[in-house]
């Protein structure tokens, strides 16, 4: 059985370390984010089974980054919230969470939860497809390794985030403000053209390989990945 991957976001350090022994104990692979920023970056770097997520948090809060992750991926999450009113479990269900515990809560009967979760939407101990496989391309988001017809391409980790973004999210556009957020992340105050900068690097790669990088370009808005038939 694969060894099943958990994000555990929440600004309580004690909250982090609980949920994370009895997660270890269970035999689930563990990280952790401090915050909904800290959140937003680890789930767009690696592939996650699951995202156990607080409601209030500084930065960005949990229903807001569960909605920037239901753009892009159906990866079950949990929400906690240290409110038991009812409108932030309804808040946090009609944003896409699958499941809400309020605090206090028993750390087994969050792992009762997270496994009724995972054989609900029918992935428990099944990895989330990590490989992504497009003609001429294969690109390995745990090990961070791309192939351009077999042979090893090297990218600069941000080439790497900005490609492995259009590709997990094939056939939908992107503004260079939404590139910006979404790779160099909402503290970061540099100029839109980094992303065309990063762009025309990854097509030169490419071309230099012999294979299409599949980013194309659409006017007026900005860049989306798309394999042409």
């Amino acid at each position: 059985m694969n060894q099943l991957r958990v994000l555990i976001v929440d600004d309580e350090e004690k909250i982090r370390q609980v949920i994370g022994i009895y997660l270890t104990n269970e035999g689930y692979y563990a990280e952790e984010a401090v915050d909904g920023e800290g959140a937003l970056k680890k789930f767009r770097a690696e592939p996650w089974d699951l995202i156990i997520l607080d409601v209030m948090m500084p930065k960005v809060d949990g229903i807001t980054v569960c909605q920037e992750i239901r753009k892009v991926s159906r990866v079950p999450i949990i929400m906690l919230t240290a409110k038991n009113e009812e409108v932030d479990r309804i808040l946090g269900l009609e944003f896409g969470a699958d499941d809400y515990m309020g605090k206090p809560f028993s750390p087994r009967e969050l792992v009762a939860r997270i496994k009724a979760v995972m054989r609900r939407v029918g992935t428990e101990g099944k990895k989330e497809e990590h490989v992504l496989k497009f003609p001429g391309l294969r690109m390995d988001l745990i090990s961070r390794e791309v192939l351009a017809k077999d042979k090893p391409l090297t990218l600069t980790p941000k080439e790497f985030e900005l490609l492995a973004l259009l590709a997990k999210s094939a056939g939908r556009s992107f503004s260079r403000e939404q590139l910006l957020e979404e790779v160099w992340g909402y503290d970061y105050y540099g100029d839109a053209r980094t992303v065309d900068t990063h762009v025309n690097r990854l097509r030169d790669k490419f071309r230099a390989a012999g294979v299409p990088s599949h980013i194309k370009t659409v006017w007026g808005v900005g860049y989306k990945f798309e394999v042409e038939a």
